[in-house]
């Protein structure tokens, strides 16, 4: 019966290796019966990280609730047991549901389990997620420290390297990671698919870099002890067995076969194991239930209290006064977002900026030069940025991430639908985008953007007409809930006007999501126009005087069904236009609001078909074929 907690620093004593040794066991015979009942699962490594997990969970994480990041997200037969052992879960219903249809307890570790702070799945991405909220935390100046685990084959993902970087560069000293060094990874040895030097390579990134027997209490304890004195981010590396402590997967294991590492035991392999030598006496579950019940302290939140949805307005946030930019100005509408960011950065401490190495260019360095304590730079790491942002968002933090959309929605594509999945709040916006980049060339030019996030479940994709507008579209993804993605290019065209004269998007406009603007009214075709092309929408009308109708859209997966019909009966025909491909662009959905809603009307798509080369970005709408004269001329041969 375990009396007494261990201090941090101390040595454990026999009682808490007992306590620990009980703990495990009932883990893993948890571990093994869910995995050969769902008939599928990685017992392996889930029996390879399970002491380590009991250690920090028994005695750390049960009193104090740090988060613990667990990024090898194909061992959550071990994340779910533990927490099954803290008394978070049913044991029971996660043995008979694990994998199954309308079970919560996925293959993959995932957020709808109670004491899960982050989902995962796609290797690299936990580790850089769990570094947002040691840098959360850091932040506050708060005491807390964060656990995440790796496996040593995920090691050779990119993501990582990006992430040991990072921690090292902000001396994240509350950042423990521990390795689950195995030695086996999927298909064979770590030697056979890809050897790496770790523990090398975190050394030589300057973190406090400790081996240890990944099954002995004792050693990890002191470890952990070591890693809460450093100064430095403690990597331990976790000497451990695929399948350890279960008799027939554990010589696999320590052979260095990979057979375990994703096979579920046959029923009889199972029962036999939990039978004998993982059969947990009634005077040791005495002691595990005592321990739920008189020394867990810290209990988890209803995991549906994170489930907000998108767009939910957040009160609490202070969005300031727009800025206005009068009649005649040219401005881009990356330098409208910077000071916006600025004015929320003053008004809410919780508000941040990180960049990729381009502060400048995306204008996130107008907030840096009076705020650099909230100006992270990562260097040119996007998959690791826009993963620390998911991991901020989930530790009360605002967190706006940007680059090139060419490279937002590309290179960082799996971390966004990851911090999607985990219904994050990361707030992505994108510069540089479509052929408004220009000399740039096509590597640049991001024309695929929009479809890239279009089927992101839980972002939203949103592109301001000018510099007035994205002020308020800034704002409004502050102060509103969900990841969203905000594309713009880069070059300076002047603020829409009315036909009066004024501006457009005064100091009466309020930005409402999902609403088209009439720019101009007209009675023979519609132009349906976004970002830079709204302008040159509203010029082509001027000129054509009456014939044509302007609507500005902004919200792609929001289209203004009502204002689209509304112009269409009375026009009867519809040209999109846009500074992106039309296939998964404005041009299809479109299309598909029309056949959807019945809408029978003359449509012609123009927007970006081929790979441009360099040159000025008017230049290129006109050869591109989405400049004014390509317009005036669609225009009148419908």
């Amino acid at each position: 019966m375990l009396t007494t907690l261990p201090e941090i620093g101390k040595p454990l004593q026999d009682e808490h290796v007992e306590f620990l040794n009980t703990l495990s066991k009932s883990a893993r015979a948890a571990i093994v019966q869910m995995v050969a009942n769902a008939a599928s699962g990685h017992p392996g490594g889930s029996c390879s990280v399970i002491d380590y997990l009991a250690l920090i969970y028994a005695f750390i994480v049960s009193q104090t609730g740090e988060d613990v990041v667990v990024s090898n997200g194909h061992t959550s037969p071990a994340v779910y047991s533990i927490l099954a052992e803290m008394g978070y879960i049913p044991r029971q219903e996660v043995i008979d549901t694990f994998r199954k249809s309308g079970s919560i307890y996925e293959g993959h570790i995932t957020r709808h389990v109670a004491g899960v702070h982050y989902g995962t799945g796609p290797l690299g991405v936990g580790v850089s997620a769990a570094s947002g909220m040691a840098l959360a935390e850091d932040l506050r100046k708060s005491n807390k420290h964060v656990f995440a685990l790796v496996g040593d084959g995920e090691a050779q993902e990119g993501q990582v390297y990006e992430m040991m970087h990072f921690v090292n560069k902000y001396k994240l000293s509350n950042y423990i990671l521990f390795v689950d060094y195995n030695e086996v990874q999927l298909t064979d040895s770590l030697e056979k698919i890809m050897p790496i030097n770790i523990k090398g390579i975190f050394d030589a990134s300057g973190w406090n870099v400790i081996d240890v027997d990944g099954h002995d209490f004792a050693a990890m304890w002191d470890a952990v002890g070591q890693a809460y004195a450093s100064d430095k981010p403690t990597v331990l590396i976790g000497h451990t067995i695929m399948g350890k402590g279960v008799s027939f997967m554990e010589p696999d294991g320590a052979d260095y076969k990979a057979t375990w590492h994703g096979i579920a035991p046959k029923p009889e392999q199972a029962e036999e194991a939990v039978n004998n030598e993982l059969k947990v006496s009634d005077e040791e579950l005495e002691a595990l239930n005592n321990f739920r019940e008189s020394t867990v302290q810290w209990h988890p939140k209803d995991p549906h209290s994170y489930d907000i949805d998108v767009l939910t307005p957040m009160p609490e946030v202070k969005t300031g006064e727009p800025r206005i930019l009068e009649a005649g100005t040219k401005a881009d509408c990356r330098g409208a977002y910077g000071n916006a960011l600025l004015d929320l950065a003053k008004l809410n401490d919780n508000v941040l900026a990180s960049t990729a190495d381009l502060g400048g260019s995306v204008k996130t360095a107008v907030m840096g030069k009076e705020f650099p304590e909230r100006h992270i730079e990562v260097g040119i790491a996007e998959q690791h940025m826009v993963s620390l942002a998911g991991g901020l968002s989930l530790s009360g933090f605002i967190p706006f991430c940007s680059t090139f959309g060419a490279f937002m929605t590309s290179r960082a594509k799996d971390q966004a639908r990851v911090n999607d999945i985990n219904r994050c709040n990361a707030k992505m916006v994108a510069t540089h985008c479509g052929l408004s980049v220009g000399e740039d060339g096509p590597t640049h030019q991001a024309i695929d953007d929009i479809g890239s996030f279009l089927g992101l479940l839980n972002t939203q994709v949103l592109e301001p007409a000018d510099a007035n507008q994205c002020d308020r579209i800034i704002r409004f993804i502050a102060s509103h809930y969900g990841n969203f993605y905000v594309r713009m290019g880069r070059h300076k065209y002047e603020v829409i006007l009315k036909e009066d004269g004024t501006v457009f998007y005064d100091e009466n406009y309020k930005f409402e999501y999902g609403k088209a603007d009439l720019i101009r009214e007209g009675s023979d075709v519609t132009v349906i126009a976004a970002g830079s092309m709204v302008p040159i929408a509203v010029n082509v009308a001027d000129e054509m005087k009456g014939k044509v109708e302007v609507l500005a859209v902004n919200s792609i997966k929001a289209l203004d069904k009502e204002a689209i019909k509304a112009s269409l009966e009375k026009t009867g025909k519809v040209i999109t236009l846009e500074d992106h491909n039309p296939y998964n662009g404005y041009g299809s959905q479109v299309s598909a609001l029309l056949a959807e809603e019945a809408i029978n009307a003359k449509i012609k798509h123009l927007g970006v078909t081929e790979y441009q080369l360099s040159g000025d970005a008017m230049e290129l709408y006109e050869i591109a074929g989405i400049g004014p004269n390509a317009l005036k001329e669609a225009i009148n041969s419908m």
